[in-house]
């Protein structure tokens, strides 16, 4: 290992549950520290995910156990032992296949005699996990029934994969990051980042990124965060953490060989104050271009943003006088929130009858789009519904009590949730749902542009729905009336009353398994063949005859 000095910089740190530990490392390699804890761990409110987890588990209910953090298999086990007796649980562990995360995960494991069938290996993120879980069970994966010890904030990427190779999976949520009790000293942190003075800032996990961001927003200091932090030196833990920067726009100068605390600092010191020299050096000459190419940039951006908008309502004029389908214009407004908001998911609700039907989703959805639905009041796009008012949670979605989860939709384990009610002249058509993996701050603008966008597809939706309406009754008509031909040909042919020829029909219907439509243009089809049958037969008998 290296042994490099920070020479004095000026490193801040987000640590909480090991902020004595970081602050003393950076001391020893030469920094000058501060700590701003960023997240804090919590219990959730309520054990019952976790305690039904264990009694399924117990009744033999799962095939593979994903572990995730050591915090989290302790806090299982004493969770498991507030209700069932703990060797039942370990003995229960023992019978199913086991994965860890790892060394943290595996010590836990081992410490209770629970053999680990499949070890994720380094950087430890879902992406080794999975392929670590393809490799040791290959096809056989697919139909497992799985559970997942979540560590402090759902994973939708773990989840995802695992939809996609078929697997049954369980969240087990033990413990959540929430934001700190005193927000001060981190925003006292994102003062001194956009202040320049900051020279290095360490990551070492999503959740510190996404919260700093979050706190920023409500500081309506985002873009200054932004900014202040291509001054700094960026340290990141590992490729989750490193994707989250990303995510919010910002590019990691550091990755350490081993996603430790220990290796980061160590390596990073080594580097910290080269990298940090050649990142000033090019904001220096950054800043001597032209400060009126960075304004044109801004006034184009704001001008395309403005003629996106001005777009979208020219496309929805345009298909409330067309006959464009209904799908296609979702899908546009999908598309647009979607470049408006960078969000992760965006689900577009139409109401339809006394049910909500999924019609359009960002993410795809084949075997959900058109045929998911929920009921007025259930769940938290329910709510919106029943109500019709928006509801905007920057995070923690999931532990809302209005939430409710449906499988089938991996954006149910998302941080961030913007729901707001599709309306037409008073009356509820829909709902539009907005969600982001991590935390994120809806600002009063985004939640009232998307609402304005509820108003004005309102109308369309509604329109197509009295379309929709009118079409099934003009077939409804159509129907009857072929029906009534069709009960008419057997009361002449068969000498029958009407009511027996309308049983015989509806016998026909459900031993051949066709609607009613059907059996009375086969009724009909076949008159209309006699009918030429004999009038061949007349003429070929006249002409016989002469």
């Amino acid at each position: 290992m290296t042994t490099g000095s920070f020479q004095g910089l000026r490193v801040l740190a987000l640590e909480s549950r090991r902020a004595t530990e970081i602050a003393k490392l950076i001391r020893t390699y030469g920094g000058e520290p501060t700590v701003a804890p960023a997240m804090r761990e919590a219990p959730v409110e309520s054990n019952t995910e976790a305690l039904e987890f264990v009694g399924r588990l117990i009744q033999g209910e799962y095939d593979l156990v994903i572990f995730l953090t050591g915090v989290g298999v302790r806090r299982l086990t004493e969770i498991a032992g507030s209700r069932y007796d703990r060797g039942a649980f370990v003995d229960a562990l023992r019978r199913v296949k086991v994965a860890s995360r790892g060394p943290k995960v595996s010590a836990a494991l081992r410490e209770m005699g629970v053999p680990i069938a499949v070890n994720a290996p380094e950087p430890c993120t879902w992406r080794e996990m999975i392929g670590a879980l393809d490799g040791a069970f290959g096809p056989s994966l697919e139909g497992l029934r799985a559970a997942v010890q979540e560590y402090g904030a759902p994973n939708p990427d773990l989840l995802d994969a695992l939809s996609q190779h078929h697997v049954k999976w369980t969240r087990v949520p033990v413990y959540q990051w929430m934001m700190p009790d005193d927000l001060e000293p981190l925003k006292n942190a994102i003062r001194a980042i956009t202040a320049g003075q900051v020279d290095v800032i360490i990551f070492l996990t999503a959740v510190q990124v996404a919260h700093l961001f979050q706190v920023a927003e409500m500081m309506a200091a985002a873009d200054a965060l932004r900014e202040g932090m291509h001054g700094a030196v960026l340290l990141s833990i590992g490729p989750s953490t490193t994707e989250e920067l990303k995510r919010q726009g910002i590019q990691p100068d550091f990755e350490p060989s081993h996603p430790k605390m220990g290796f980061l600092v160590n390596e990073a010191a080594d580097c910290a104050t080269q990298l940090l020299a050649a990142k000033r050096s090019r904001m220096g000459k950054l800043a001597l271009a032209d400060s009126s190419a960075a304004m044109a940039a801004a006034q184009q951006a704001h001008a395309a943003r403005q003629s996106s908008a001005i777009e979208l309502m020219h496309v929805i004029g345009r298909r409330m006088a067309s006959s464009d389908p209904l799908h296609s214009v979702l899908d546009q407004i999908v598309t647009f929130i979607e470049g408006l908001l960078r969000c992760d998911s965006c689900l577009l609700y139409v109401l339809e009858g006394n049910q909500l039907v999924l019609r359009a989703s960002k993410n795809p959805h084949p075997g959900v789009i058109d045929h998911l639905g929920m009921k007025i009041g259930q769940g938290i796009t329910g709510w919106v519904a029943e109500h019709r008012e928006p509801v905007c949670i920057d995070s923690g979605a999931l532990r809302d009590p209005r939430f409710q989860s449906f499988k089938d939709l991996p954006e149910d384990s998302f941080e961030a949730f913007l729901s707001v009610p599709i309306l037409a002249r008073g009356r509820l058509v829909g709902v539009i749902n907005v969600q982001h993996r991590q935390p994120h701050h809806y600002t009063p603008w985004e939640v009232q542009t998307i609402s304005t966008l509820g108003f004005l597809v309102g109308a369309e939706i509604e329109m197509a729905r009295l379309e929709s309406e009118n079409n099934a009754l003009s077939a409804q008509l159509e129907t009857r009336k072929l029906v009534e031909r069709a009960k008419g040909v057997l009361q002449r042919e068969l000498g029958v009353d009407e009511e027996q020829a309308y049983r015989m029909m509806q016998k026909e219907s459900r031993q051949r398994r066709k609607n009613m439509r059907e059996i009375s243009e086969a009724i009909l089809l076949g008159e209309e063949l006699r009918k030429a049958a004999a009038s061949k037969e007349t003429a070929e008998n006249g002409a016989t005859t002469r």
